[in-house]
C-alpha cells in the first residue's frame, strides 16, 4: 500500500485546477505549435521515412541530438549523447533457406525463420510445450525432458489463454509469450534451434496472419533488409512452421498438436517430451549481409537530491520508419515522430523548469525499433546508467492520432466511436502503482485512461514497443499509445493527420506523472505475476 502522505503529495501537485508554481514554467512550454512545427520536419518528404541506416535516419539522430544539447541535458555515452548500436543488415533467402525432414526440404511458407547468421545443424526433435519456464508460477515446459543439443517444438502464446482465471494472465500476455523469450529460454536449456508454431486450438489469427492483415505487408517484406544486434544475447535460431508441418512432426507421438494442448490447457499438465526418431535439419542462407550501426539518442537531467539522484526515472520513444521505395515514402508521423517529438519537447519542459525532480531523468530515442525493438534491447544489454537503477519507463509510440477501426482490430478488439480523448497504458497489470500515479496525475488532465490492450492476447500489443525489454526486466515500464488507425504502416501516415491538441494534453500528462514518479517517497512496484 502507499503512504497516507505520499498519496497527500501527490495530490498536492496534479489536482485542484492549478498547476503549482514549480511545477508550471516547465508545463507551459508544452505547446502544440512546437509540436506541430517539430513533426512536420521530423515526418517530411526529406527525411525519406527514417528507415533505420538510411540517411534519413541519421538525419533524425542528429535533430534530435541537436535538441538534447540546446535543453542543455548531460551527455551519457562518455561526452556524447550517442549509443552506438552495432548491427547486422542482410536478407534472408526464402529460396535457399528449409527445415528438412526425412529427405524432405520445407521452404517459406511452410517454415521461415530470419537469422542474421548462415546456418546448418541438425539434431533430434522434443516437443516443448509453450517453451516456458515461470518459476514464480510453479510452470515449467522444461521439466523432466533434455533439450541439451536438441531442436525443440513450441507452441506460440500461452496456456489457458482467454481464461481469466489462468496463472497466466488469461486475457491478455504476459512476459513469456513473445518468440524471444521463449528462444532464450530455450537457449538457457540447451537447444540449438526452435521450431514455433501458432496454437493449434486458438481462437484468433496466427501472427503471420495478423501481420498479413495491414496492408502492405509482403511488399514492405521483400522492400526492407532485416537486422539484428551484433553480439546479441540469443545467438540459435528460431523458425516458425505451418500448423501442417507441425502435425507432421509430432505424428511420431501418435498424437495430434491440438491434443497435446488441450492437455497442457486443462489444467496445466507438462506434456513435453521427445519426439521418437525424428531429426530435423535447418539450412538457413542469407543473400546478404552487411555490419553496420546506428544510434540511441541519449541525454540526462540529474536529480535534485544528494542520494536519489542515482535512481532514473526513463522517458522514451524510437525514431526509427519504414523508409522510401524511391518512388512512396512511408513517412511515420505518428509511428513514431510523435513519440520522438514527445520525448523532445519534455526534455525542454524540464530542462527549464527551475525546480528539477529528485531523481534523474533519462531521455532517451531508440534506433531500430522497426526491426524489432533493437534499441531498447540493446540498451537493456548495455544500460548507460545501472539497470537496477531504473524506477520507471514512460514509452511514447504513437501518441498523436484518434484510434479508429482497421483491418488489424476488426474481429479482435472493440474500437470506441470517438477516441479523441482517449490513451492507451499497456503493461500496468504488471505495475497497480504505476498505474495509480498516473490516474491521480490524470485528475488535472482530464484523458480518458483505456487499459483494454493488456485484456487481450490476439496481437501480441505488449510485446511490440520499446518498454518491453525493460518489463523483462522487472523494471515498471509502460507503453503510452493512442491505438491503431488504417494509416498504420502506410504512406498516408502523414504530420497533416496528427491530432494535436490531444498530443498535448497527453505529454502533460507524462509531464506532471514523471514529476510525481521523480519524487515520490516509494516508486513503483512490479508484480511478477500479472493480473
Amino acid at each position: 500500500m502507499r503512504t497516507r502522505a505520499f498519496a497527500f503529495l501527490l495530490c498536492s501537485i496534479v489536482t485542484g485546477g492549478d498547476i503549482p508554481a514549480d511545477l508550471q514554467e516547465g508545463y507551459r512550454t508544452i505547446q502544440t505549435k512546437d509540436l506541430q512545427a517539430d513533426l512536420t520536419f521530423l515526418a517530411s518528404d526529406q527525411l525519406e521515412g527514417r528507415l533505420s541506416l538510411t540517411r534519413g535516419s541519421e538525419v533524425a539522430v542528429q535533430w534530435i541530438q541537436s535538441e538534447f544539447t540546446k535543453a542543455g541535458l548531460k551527455p551519457l555515452a562518455g561526452n556524447s549523447y550517442l549509443q552506438t548500436v552495432p548491427l547486422w543488415e542482410y536478407r534472408p533467402d526464402r529460396e535457399g533457406s528449409f527445415l528438412m525432414i526425412k529427405g524432405e526440404k520445407f521452404h517459406y511458407p511452410e517454415a521461415y525463420s530470419q537469422f542474421p547468421e548462415n546456418v546448418d545443424l541438425s539434431g533430434q526433435l522434443v516437443f516443448a510445450g509453450y517453451g516456458i519456464t515461470a518459476p514464480e508460477l510453479n510452470y515449467d515446459d522444461y521439466k523432466g525432458i533434455d533439450a541439451s543439443g536438441k531442436v525443440v517444438l513450441l507452441f506460440d502464446h500461452e496456456p489457458q489463454e482467454t481464461n481469466a482465471q489462468s496463472i497466466f494472465n488469461g486475457l491478455g500476455n504476459t512476459r513469456y509469450a513473445t518468440t524471444r523469450v521463449k528462444t532464450l529460454n530455450a537457449q538457457a536449456h540447451g537447444a540449438i534451434a526452435v521450431l514455433i508454431v501458432a496454437e493449434p486450438n486458438r481462437k484468433h489469427v496466427s501472427n503471420q496472419e495478423r501481420i498479413a492483415k495491414i496492408a502492405g505487408t509482403q511488399q514492405r517484406m521483400s522492400r526492407i533488409p532485416a537486422e539484428a544486434i551484433i553480439g546479441d544475447e540469443i545467438h540459435i535460431p528460431s523458425m516458425t512452421i505451418s500448423d501442417k508441418l507441425a502435425a507432421q512432426l509430432l505424428a511420431p507421438l501418435g498424437t495430434t498438436p491440438s491434443a497435446l494442448q488441450t492437455i497442457i490447457d486443462k489444467d496445466l499438465t507438462i506434456a513435453s517430451r521427445p519426439v521418437p526418431n525424428t531429426t530435423v535439419s535447418l539450412h538457413l542462407d542469407n543473400s546478404q549481409a552487411r555490419r553496420s550501426r546506428s544510434y540511441n539518442v541519449a541525454g540526462l537531467l540529474e536529480g535534485s537530491d544528494p542520494n536519489l539522484k542515482a535512481e532514473t526515472i526513463i522517458i522514451s520513444g524510437h525514431f526509427d520508419h519504414d523508409g522510401s521505395d524511391g518512388t512512396q515514402i512511408w513517412h511515420g508521423a505518428d509511428d513514431n515522430g510523435s513519440g520522438t517529438v514527445g520525448v523532445v519537447e519534455l526534455a525542454r519542459a524540464f530542462a527549464v523548469n527551475p525546480t528539477k525532480t529528485k531523481r534523474s531523468i533519462l531521455f532517451i530515442v531508440f534506433a531500430a525499433e522497426e526491426r524489432g525493438l533493437l534499441g531498447s534491447y540493446y540498451y537493456v544489454q548495455h544500460p548507460l546508467r545501472p539497470l537496477d537503477t531504473t524506477r520507471s519507463v514512460i514509452n511514447f509510440d504513437m501518441i498523436g492520432r484518434n484510434e479508429t477501426p482497421s483491418k488489424q482490430t476488426d474481429g479482435v478488439i472493440n474500437i470506441a466511436p470517438d477516441t479523441a480523448n482517449d490513451l492507451n497504458l499497456i503493461g500496468t497489470n504488471y505495475t497497480p502503482d504505476y498505474r495509480k500515479t498516473v490516474e491521480i496525475a490524470n485528475e488535472n488532465v482530464g484523458l480518458h485512461l483505456d487499459y483494454k490492450w493488456d485484456r487481450e492476447a490476439s496481437l501480441n500489443v505488449f510485446f511490440r514497443s520499446d518498454q518491453f525489454p525493460f518489463a523483462l526486466h522487472g523494471i515498471p515500464a509502460i507503453w503510452w499509445f493512442t491505438g491503431f488507425h488504417p494509416d498504420y504502416h502506410q504512406t498516408t501516415d502523414t504530420a497533416d493527420r496528427i491530432n494535436y491538441q490531444k498530443m498535448a494534453k497527453i505529454l502533460q500528462l507524462a509531464y506532471l506523472s514523471a514529476w510525481a514518479f521523480g519524487n515520490e517517497p516509494t516508486p513503483p512496484r512490479f508484480n511478477p505475476q500479472a493480473r
